[in-house]
């Protein structure tokens, strides 16, 4: 189920993003990216409708999901 980033309490929000952004742990890129600058990017793609929060059902998880895992997903 998709739930509206914008009905979440923006420390929440904040927390969820930290969480998902830091999750697969050492970013392994050419150059490092600031953690503050990832929760950004995010923030910025779930205002545009890139990414969507979900909330799955079966394993009361919460994620970030992108457009593309979205149309994956069937969501």
């Amino acid at each position: 189920m998709i739930v509206p980033w914008q009905e979440i309490p923006a420390a929440t929000l904040d927390n969820l993003i930290e969480e998902f952004v830091t999750r697969d742990g050492t970013d392994y890129g050419e150059r490092e990216i600031a953690t503050a600058t990832k929760v950004e990017q995010v923030r910025a793609q779930l205002k545009r409708g890139d990414a969507a929060v979900v909330f799955d059902d079966a394993t009361e998880t919460v994620s970030i999901f992108t457009r593309e895992q979205l149309r994956e997903a069937g969501l």
